[in-house]
């Protein structure tokens, strides 16, 4: 794993020092993450790369990880698309699920910190096992603005418990009588996801997944999930294909467990077996180096999501000088400044329009890349994150 002097010249000049003094005030304390998985998903990949650095710092930090029932992840997922506005119903037995796998976790799990962050729905109910003497923090990286109101009502008391709430964007904000902060989610420059790759690199990767490089490449990658409208990413496309010759890769992940995705990613490919030029992609969890070669021999990136908590995807491709055309909602719209670094659509005939204005300009394509990529230098980076967390930490041991 990279050190964090190996960051010295890619952040922006200044920030590695601070790390280092932020961090001096934090000598000795301890801080313990917990969330539902150690691998897939971008809660995961963030602590990966966050955790390291912020032990580079001297700081004593933990991550446990959660089990559960097959019910209990049931009712997980469905406070997952509840929060993100879903109008859901959990019976009382999902419920009651929870609770008890939450109970079980409780015992488990060695909750012993100075500070606490539980991330996303899974761990939120661990509060009622606090010690004390601890702070705890709820960490949300979902689009919140307009919860289901039963599920919201129902997972409202367990935040209410905790010392604070972070979340992604201001408009996440709930009526809270805890104090509510703002963290952007980040990626890691040094990663084999976001690490430089040769030419050479990039042609075994694409190779590998049988894409050929012969035309403009459009690119979208993310879960099969109707939140990231997979299906207006593919119409969009034969939009542009009556004007453009180009390939649409659609590429991304399933839960293993989650029997809706499995059934977006038969039929976006069932829509598209016919045609030639349109590749669905099925990765493995720990694609990282497909996904960066992907991302580099793209010529726009695609991110039409319909409900977004950041959109992680997002900052890869701009950071790799991608412009980039996303949906017009959460995290999305605070990462690509319109007209600067992309644009937002919130219809497949805008996406196709900005699609074809891109192709058709090559040179704006090429500038609006180059003014991503600092933004994200600026804005985006793991080193940022460290710098929030150690910010978040040092008023927390205070209070």
């Amino acid at each position: 794993m990279p050190s964090l002097k190996d960051y010295q010249d890619i952040a922006p000049p200044g920030r590695v020092d601070l790390l280092y003094r932020l961090a001096k005030q934090l000598k000795g304390k301890r801080l313990l993450h917990v969330n539902s998985t150690r691998t897939g998903g971008g809660v995961a990949e963030i602590l990966l790369h966050l955790i390291p650095l912020l032990q580079d710092l001297g700081l004593a930090v933990r991550w446990e990880v959660m089990q559960g029932s097959e019910p209990f992840y049931d009712a997980v997922r469905c406070f997952h698309n509840g929060l993100q506005g879903e109008d859901v119903r959990v019976p009382d037995g999902l419920t009651e699920a929870y609770i008890e796998g939450t109970r079980e976790n409780a015992m488990r799990l060695d909750l012993d910190a100075e500070v606490v962050i539980t991330h996303d729905p899974h761990p939120l109910a661990l509060i009622e096992a606090a010690p004390t003497d601890s702070r705890w923090i709820w960490r949300c990286y979902l689009d919140i603005s307009r919860p289901s109101r039963r599920v919201w009502n129902l997972l409202r008391p367990y935040v209410a418990k905790y010392d604070a709430a972070v979340y992604s964007l201001p408009q996440f904000a709930q009526p809270l009588a805890v104090p509510q902060f703002l963290v952007y989610p980040s990626i890691d420059p040094l990663s084999d996801k976001n690490r430089d790759l040769t030419e050479v690199e990039i042609d075994a990767q694409l190779a590998e997944l049988k894409v050929p490089r012969d035309k403009p490449i459009l690119l979208q990658v993310s879960r099969f999930n109707h939140f990231k409208d997979p299906l207006g990413v593919l119409a969009a496309y034969r939009l542009v294909k009556t004007h453009f010759d180009c390939r649409l890769v659609i590429a991304g992940g399933i839960p293993s467990d989650d029997p809706d995705d499995q059934q977006i990613l038969a039929v976006v490919r069932d829509a598209a077996e016919k045609d030639a030029d349109v590749h669905v992609l099925l990765l493995e969890p720990g694609s990282n180096l497909q996904i960066n070669a992907l991302q580099r021999a793209a010529t726009i990136v695609i991110q039409k999501s319909v409900r977004e908590g950041f959109g992680l995807t997002v900052t890869e491709a701009m950071w790799k000088g991608k412009p980039v055309i996303g949906g017009e909602t959460g995290g999305i719209t605070l990462q690509i400044l319109y007209g600067q670094t992309g644009y937002t659509v919130n219809s497949v005939e805008g996406l196709a329009f900005y699609v074809r204005y891109l192709l058709n300009n090559p040179s704006i394509a090429e500038e609006m890349g180059r003014r991503g990529r600092e933004r994200v230098r600026q804005n985006f980076l793991v080193t940022r994150h460290v710098e929030d967390y150690l910010s978040l930490m040092t008023l927390m041991t205070r209070a």
